[in-house]
């Protein structure tokens, strides 16, 4: 409900602000990074920087659109957006496939990534649909509707296949973390049926996310282990893989928190010591398989990118991978380092750029090492500054919201704005895999400029009419 219609409200001008500033580092960085002397003006079209030049104007123009549009509208019009998404999602997969992708979808000249606009839809029905029931009214239904908003345009989008979207779309598993969206009604569900079992809550259901990361650490530790192995001659004269060690380990580790359990539960309770123990082996085992056998059946340039990762590759095969397979981010490195501390100064950088194309995708994946060369560390500590303080805005704003509907979307635009940040330039320094994510306002292309302007402009939409919701 509201208490007054008004057009602008109170705008949050530090946000918009360091947006548009970095918009216009953005263009200037395309420009110099794509530069050339025949076609000198910005406004080239047929340049990437004239074209990124049109994009953020295009995206401007949107952003306003939205902007003008009663913030109510989002809400009532949660669900045809994210219908007509995941039908566009459907369409693209049925394109022709660009860079072993189905994931953009041509129109005339131009095309777009159904796969970005898709966060817009996921985070706006997401947020109508958890500010609808309260934390505590959770129910086995509220659990597969939540978790089925988020898994359906996910698994669309790996059908493509787009990795790095795929990845983007978990930021939505910490706002429900945040928003208390628990587990519990699904995992009783399934516990509460064997015999002697009765629990009214567990711990695994309501800290999914702490269950997250340890799944990450078994699979990094099972794609290491994989490659290894253990002699076993005591037993059996012959070598395993390291793999069935870890399991063997899981089993010790499962047994002896039983036997704590034992000790720190009263006797009622022991039979839910076991219980725990034994869906933590079989949950922990499960994970580990299914990294372990899913590992093996990807396409050996695909495994080479992981064991150039996680450093575990074979010495004999290591020089020549590093020159084929993980080229991008050799060159990535070579190009950030080379700026040192003040940078070569503007349009001087000699790797990052498309003249010399040493850093392949200089101008939209790797627009960092180019930003990173000419203005170095100071430069691209300024840089990171203004993320985080955007970031850490829009954390702010998020806090300060009447409704939950605003404070769910805010929070989905920070963390998805953090993934890009931190996987993009975690890419260009070895920090992450190389995945294609663009570098929000920054990165040259049409469908990432628009749908993070879109995204953003429906937030200060939503927080300049804050005051006018009544609880």
């Amino acid at each position: 409900m509201r208490q007054n219609q008004s057009l602008t409200g109170s705008v949050d001008w530090p946000l918009l602000i360091v947006v548009l500033l970095l918009m216009t580092m953005g263009v200037a960085t395309v420009y110099s990074t794509a530069f050339n002397a025949d076609h000198p003006s910005l406004f080239d079209f047929s340049m990437v920087y004239g074209k990124q030049i049109m994009w953020v104007g295009v995206s401007l123009f949107l952003g306003l659109l939205v902007f003008l549009i009663d913030s109510d509208i989002y809400r009532k019009f949660a669900l045809p957006i994210y219908a007509i998404s995941v039908a566009l999602l459907v369409i693209v997969l049925f394109m022709p496939a660009i860079n072993g992708a189905h994931a953009w979808l041509g129109i005339g000249p131009f095309g777009i990534q159904p796969g970005e606009f898709a966060k817009i839809a996921v985070a706006i029905l997401l947020a109508r649909y958890i500010s609808s029931f309260n934390a505590n009214q959770q129910n086995l239904q509220t659990v597969l509707i939540s978790n089925a908003i988020l898994l359906l345009p996910m698994a669309l989008i790996i059908m493509q296949p787009d990795a790095g979207t795929f990845v983007v779309f978990s930021a939505f598993l910490f706002v429900m973390y945040r928003e208390g969206i628990t587990y519990d009604p699904l995992i009783l569900r399934l516990v509460n049926r064997i015999p002697g079992v009765k629990f009214k809550q567990t711990w695994l259901g309501a800290h999914f996310i702490p269950i997250l990361f340890v799944t990450v650490f078994l699979s990094i530790t099972t794609l290491i282990l994989s490659k290894e192995v253990i002699s076993v001659g005591f037993f059996l004269d012959e070598e395993i893989s390291a793999y069935w060690a870890l399991v063997f380990f899981l089993f010790l580790f499962c047994a002896v928190i039983y036997f704590l359990l034992r000790l720190i539960l009263g006797k009622r309770d022991r039979n839910r010591a076991l219980i725990i123990a034994i869906l933590g082996f079989v949950m922990s085992v499960a994970i580990t398989a299914i990294v372990n056998y899913g590992f093996k059946s990807l396409a050996p340039h695909q495994k080479v990118r992981i064991e150039l990762f996680l450093g575990i590759i074979d010495e004999e095969l290591a020089d020549q991978a590093k020159d084929d397979e993980d080229y991008n981010r050799n060159r990535a490195i070579a190009a950030v380092g080379s700026g040192g501390l003040t940078g070569r100064g503007y349009k001087n950088s000699m790797l990052a750029n498309t003249r010399t194309n040493h850093v392949p995708e200089s101008e939209t994946d790797f627009i960092f090492c180019p930003f990173a060369e000419e203005w170095g560390f100071l430069g691209s500590l300024i840089l990171v500054a203004l993320y985080l303080f955007m970031m850490l805005r829009i954390v702010i704003i998020a806090e300060r919201q009447r409704a939950r509907f605003n404070r769910v979307y805010a929070y989905s635009v920070a963390m998805i704005l953090f993934y890009h940040f931190a996987i993009n330039i975690g890419m260009s320094i070895e920090f992450a895999p190389v995945i294609g994510i663009p570098l929000p306002f920054f990165s040259y292309g049409g469908s990432s400029m628009m749908s993070f302007s879109i995204m953003m402009f429906i937030l200060l939409k939503l927080d300049s009419q804050r005051k006018d919701v009544l609880n």
